[in-house]
Order: C-alpha cells, then structure tokens, then sequence
C-alpha cells in the first residue's frame, strides 16, 4: 500500500468518513441510538413556527428554540442599540450607583419562562407530532380488506339506532366509499372524487347519534362542529378552519390520522342566505363560500390548541382531501317549500289536486330536491360539494316505543342499571310505555323528549328508593305517567328474582 493510501485511510479514520461499502462508522451510529427521538416538534418560543416550516432551531436554555429567523432578528435589534455609548456617559452611571446604595433596586430574580406555559414553554395540546419515517408513511394507515362492507356497518348501527333504514343504507354505502378512496388513492389513473353527506331531519331524529356511532365503529377520529359560531374571516366569531382545527385537537395533534377523519357540522341550516337584508352577511353566505375550498379538498393552516388564528400557538398545515365533511341541520321550513313545490298544479278541473294534499304526509322531507335547497338559501356551489343527499324520518309513536327499550344503550336500560345497583328490580309495563311515547310526540322534539318525561316522573322514585331496603321491585304503571296513581312496589321475598350484586360478581 502507498503512502497516499495510508494518509487517506487514516484521514477518513480520523474524520469519521464512510467506507468504501457506505457505512456510516460506529461511533456514528451510538451518537444516533443515544439520542431519543422527540415524539413532538419542536416550536419557535417567539413566532410559534414549528421546525417543519421555520427550519433550524437554535436550543436555548429551560428548553427553550428560536428559529433561525427570530433569532436573527433579535441580534440585528440588539446590535442597533449603542450599549458602549450608554457606558461612556459619566453621569447615567452615577445615577445608577446613587440608586444602588439608595436601596431603591430590589433583588431581582429573573423568571423562567419555561415555568409559565409547560416544559419547554407550550403544552403539549398545543404542540405537533412529528412525521413518521418514509418507510412508515408509506405503509396503509388500514388495510382495504380491513374496511367493514356496508351491510356490517349498517347492522353495526342498527344495535344503536332505530329506524332509519333508508338514512343508514345510504351513509353506510358513502363511508365505506370514502375509505376505499382513501386506501387506495388511485385506481387505474382514474381518481375517484370525495362525497360528502348532507343529512336533513327534524330535530331528534338521530342525525348527530349516527355520525358518533359511525366514528366509534370505524375507529377515526371524529370532530363535532356547530355551524351557528362561524363567521367571515375578519369578524367575530370563530374562523370557518377552527372546524378543521377541532379534527386535529381530536387526532392528538397528528396531522396523518386528521386527514383520514370525519367532520361533522351541525345546524348548517343556520348559514342559509339571509333574505331580504341590506347588511353583509357574514355569518350566512359568507360562511358558505368560504367553506368551498374546505369540502373540496385544499391545504388549511389551522391553529394547534386554540381557535383563532390570532393566537400566539403554532399553525399546522392540513389536506382536507381526504377528510369526509357530513353536514346535517333540520330545516326547518323546508317541507313548506316542499308543499309548495308539489302543490303547483291548479286545484280546479278534472286534474285539480287538493291544497291539503301533503299536509299530513309524515315522509314530506324524503321529496326534496336541489331546487328547494336552494329556494331554502343554500347557494348552487356549496350544494354542489355535497353530492349525497340523505334524509330522516320523523319519529312515530311506535319508533318511540322502540328506542326506549330496544337500542344497546337504550334509556330504560340505564335506568334500570341504576336501580339495580341498589338491589332494586325495575320494570315498565308496556301500556306505560306508549304513555310516555305520547307525551313526547306532543312536545315535538324527538327522541330528546324521551329523556326529559323519563327524568320527571324517574326523580320521586330515585329519591325515595334508597330511603326503604325493604323495596325489591319497582313497576311504572300508565297510571303513574299519566298523574292519576302511583308505581307498583313490592317488598324482597314476594317470589321473584331480585338483582343480587353478589351474584352478579360470582358469575
């Protein structure tokens, strides 16, 4: 071997180059397993920029980064200031001297700003997760034969449900869909469009309850919005990508699981166009324009932590392309619209139709059309991104009856496990049942009446239990819905089963 090969075999030995094969050398590689990878990024303390968009961060002491930006900044501020000048000038350092011996200075204490927010100055609901590797990225977040089909995920809901069939067929068609999209991405260079929901139903009807059972089946995360605190950019009230930012508050501040979730916006009837009006609309079609690009699929800079870009947190770049939007409202004057677009034909002549026609149709809403919505105040482009149309039914009396008992968690089965951890069996006669079902179809409301009647007549009962440990058997009679007599209550030994929480443990 030359000389020249030795100085460069002892060069690169000395440097800690790579070999000739590309290996990195081994002291190398224990400077890299020694350091823990930081699960969150690190944020500039000034500019709230993450280290994915500012870049290089300078690390300060109690934990604290500045960016290569602001820490620039900040000396070129410094460098301006004549600190030499200020030394030089006899009289300024008496004063201070004077004011020394004076005592007028207290002991200061300097205070550390990674105490006051956090760690490292920012909590953790404010910071963002790293990316993953490449080699990470590239694997599926789930599988495509991991999607439930559509008959799975419409009896998964029917166990919470009732009712609603034609409503869950078609969401359960959409999600699994959507996903499909997602896993795949593309198919045969042909790309496949995102379909987002619009839910229409009366109040109660089980609009929201659908979309949470549907996060939980699945599995992803799932932000719940109310379009009635939404306004113009500039205005007060929250940003329309504070939607986008709840998703990602929801994912734990990863930005890889929020683009595979599901936004759903309530009450987006309230952002119809308002009529008849002279001022700016700014929290109606306003809102809906600014929402285009949203549910079409854009690159959205949302704040982390807060909802308003104004705040001092950091901003994380999110895609809305693959996030599925589910909006629902129950508008409520759109079946008059409906009505009236049916009614249209003369009701004199051979082919007249009566005015009343509709009136007493339970199952007006399913006849909507694009042309309503729009005459409701929805404008033809935000329509136009929501493609699905899916609507609810109104709640009958028998409904009624069956979401009291029937549902995996349904009301009286709570109530029932209430009592029972005191030992008590509680039972409700079926003529009790309809009773509360009439009470809640006068009050209008929906399902969220049934609650509301249960409470009332529930809170004698769970107050005056407790008091007896005589009491073994508690029956909700009609009579006692109605007002005209009490609960049937029987005493312990009187030949039924009572709950017994020490046999429930021994099973």
């Amino acid at each position: 071997m030359s000389d020249f090969e030795n100085r460069d075999e002892e060069e690169k030995k000395e440097t800690g180059l790579e070999d000739s094969k590309g290996q990195e050398p081994s002291d190398k590689k224990e400077e890299k397993t020694d350091k823990p990878e930081k699960e969150y990024e690190d944020v500039c303390f000034i500019c709230r920029r993450p280290e994915s968009k500012a870049g290089k961060m300078y690390h300060l002491p109690n934990n604290i980064c500045v960016c290569d930006d602001c820490m620039h900044r900040t000396m070129d501020a410094v460098s301006q200031y004549d600190y030499q000048g200020m030394l030089n000038n006899p009289e300024m350092m008496n004063m201070l001297n004077n004011m020394n011996k004076d005592g007028k200075y207290p002991n200061i204490s300097f205070v550390n700003l990674a105490d006051l927010q956090g760690n490292d100055g920012i909590p953790n609901k404010q910071k963002i997760k790293k990316k993953k590797a490449k080699e990470k990225e590239a694997e599926p977040v789930f599988n495509i034969h991991d999607i439930p089909a559509p008959h799975k995920i419409k009896a998964s809901l029917d166990e919470y449900v009732i009712g609603q069939e034609q409503a869950k067929k078609i969401i359960s068609v959409a999600v699994y869909n959507h996903y499909k999209r997602v896993v795949t991405n593309t198919m045969d260079d042909i790309e496949i469009e995102k379909s987002n929901i619009l839910m229409i139903g009366p109040t109660g009807s089980g609009k929201t309850y659908l979309v949470k059972t549907l996060a939980r089946l699945l599995d992803v995360p799932l932000a719940i919005a109310d379009a009635t605190s939404l306004t113009e950019a500039g205005y007060i009230g929250d940003d329309i990508e504070s939607v986008v930012s709840k998703l990602l508050a929801a994912a734990d501040n990863d930005v890889e699981k929020a683009e595979r979730g599901i936004i759903f916006i309530d009450e987006i009837d309230k952002i119809a166009k308002k009529k008849n009006t002279t001022s700016r609309d700014v929290s109606g079609e306003s809102v809906q324009q600014g929402m285009l690009k949203l549910l079409e699929g854009s690159e959205v800079e949302v704040p982390v932590g807060a909802s308003s870009k104004n705040a001092m947190v950091p901003l994380a770049t999110v895609n809305t392309r693959n996030i599925l939007f589910i909006c629902g409202g129950a508008f409520p004057d759109l079946e008059g619209i409906i009505k009236q677009r049916l009614t249209k034909q003369t009701s004199m002549g051979f082919n007249g139709e009566l005015k009343d026609k509709y009136d007493k149709d339970p199952d007006i809403l399913s006849k909507v059309t694009v042309e309503d919505l729009r005459n409701f105040g929805m404008i033809p482009e935000f329509l136009g991104r929501l493609p699905i149309i899916c609507t609810l039914q109104g709640l009958t009396k028998e409904m009624l009856v069956r979401i009291l008992k029937e549902p995996r968690n349904a009301i009286l089965k709570q109530y029932q496990k209430l009592l029972a951890l005191d030992e008590v069996d509680l039972q409700f006669e079926e003529e009790a049942l309809a009773a509360i079902a009439d009470k809640a179809t006068k009050k209008d409301t929906g399902a969220r009446a049934l609650r509301a009647i249960i409470e009332d007549f529930m809170l004698d009962i769970m107050y005056e239990i407790p008091k007896d440990d005589n009491i073994g058997r508690v029956t909700i009679t009609k009579n006692y819905i109605e007002g005209t007599g009490g609960p049937a209550i029987q005493i312990r030994g009187a030949g039924y089963a009572i709950p017994d929480k020490q046999a429930e443990g021994s099973n």
